[in-house]
């Protein structure tokens, strides 16, 4: 199983918290405010490095320490990995794997792949194009290696163009070599996304019309410009337009997964209700397609089960992620809600979790 192993000190009103969690379902619960997601909090920390609930350390620490530690263990393909952060206020910033720093965020994440369901997923229907785009990445980092390497090639070359258009005069010398790098990295970046994009694309076909029984539901990859031409062409058709807005408009940064419903847009023809629906079919989607690839399970962080889900479709949602063998974390204020939506579905065992007050008392059944 991924996580078998978390210590938490002083995040948020968590003062020292130690969990053995179960290899498939582990249950939340609590009254709001308990500290419940602060628990998916600390396990999406160790698995990314960051906090989703806030960009800034201060809200994160408890405000009786001036840093927080987390400690986990986890197992991938047979391989054990002993993982450490440590974050304070005076620029502490440690991480750790099997006792040997870590110089990049990318090294972690590559560890446990984890998606959240939270209220912050509407954006992926709401938002802008990067948190789409951002979607996609997360797959096609986890299972195309050369991915990252080539994203970081094409967001120099993109600096450095940038840069050069923000210029009195461009000197062509200069500026030729950085847009064969932009062009020679996008395409490759196309290349693999597309790869991903189509084999998600499968999956969310089969699993989308279980979630949400619409017709005219479609999901598109747009790369970033024009399909028909090569972004070389289009680069020079548009060089006075960025040399005026002193940014590249068009590239391999502005792809997306597009969303519409008998050709409207997904935000436009749902309603909130229904968008819940189609970001769990395509949360459930792409860590099928993760597993499918990889043959390696997905670690879900599901915050608020209840919220926006009728009984039928939470039903519906645990059902999927039992059936992709996913080791799932996942909160409600009520105990019952929890079990009523597992009930009947396979399992291996159940640990739960009572949080109150910061104090988190484990039970297993």
């Amino acid at each position: 199983m991924p996580l078998y192993r978390l210590k938490v000190s002083n995040l948020r009103n968590l003062g020292s918290v130690q969990l053995n969690p179960a290899p498939s379902l582990n249950f939340i619960y609590g009254a709001n405010g308990s500290g419940k997601t602060s628990l998916l909090e600390a396990i999406y920390l160790s698995a990314t490095g960051r906090s989703f609930r806030s960009s800034k350390l201060k809200p994160v620490v408890s405000f009786q320490s001036s840093s927080f530690v987390i400690y986990s263990e986890v197992s991938i393909n047979d391989s054990d990995f002993k993982i450490g952060l440590e974050r304070g206020e005076k620029g502490v910033s440690t991480t750790r794997v099997n006792g040997r720093n870590l110089t990049s965020a990318a090294q972690l994440a590559s560890l446990l792949p984890v998606q959240l369901l939270d209220a912050h997923s509407f954006d992926l229907i709401e938002g802008p194009p990067k948190s789409r785009r951002g979607f996609l990445d997360w797959l096609v980092f986890h299972v195309k290696p050369t991915f990252l390497p080539l994203w970081k090639a094409y967001r120099t070359a993109l600096k450095q163009r940038n840069s050069l258009l923000r210029r009195d005069r461009i000197d062509p010398f200069e500026l030729d070599p950085w847009e064969l790098e932009l062009c020679n990295s996008a395409a490759a970046i196309d290349s693999l996304r597309a790869d991903c994009f189509g084999k998600l694309k499968l999956i969310f076909n089969d699993v989308i019309h279980d979630f949400l029984p619409l017709e005219g539901i479609e999901i598109t990859y747009y790369r970033g410009w024009e399909p028909k031409s090569s972004l070389k062409t289009v680069l020079n058709a548009g060089k006075d337009r960025d040399q005026k807005l002193g940014y590249t408009w068009y590239g391999a940064h502005k792809a997306e997964i597009k969303i519409k419903i008998n050709g409207l847009a997904a935000d436009q023809a749902l309603s909130r209700g229904q968008q819940k629906l189609l970001i769990c079919a395509l949360k459930i989607s792409i860590g099928r397609a993760f597993t499918e690839l990889m043959g390696q399970q997905c670690l879900y962080l599901v915050d608020d089960l209840p919220a926006e889900l009728d009984k039928s479709n939470q039903k519906r949602l645990a059902k999927w992620l039992m059936d992709i063998n996913a080791q799932v974390f996942v909160t409600a204020v009520e105990q019952e809600s929890l079990l009523a939506a597992w009930a009947g579905t396979e399992n291996t065992g159940i640990s739960m979790f009572h949080v109150e007050h910061g104090v988190v008392k484990q039970s297993f059944e």
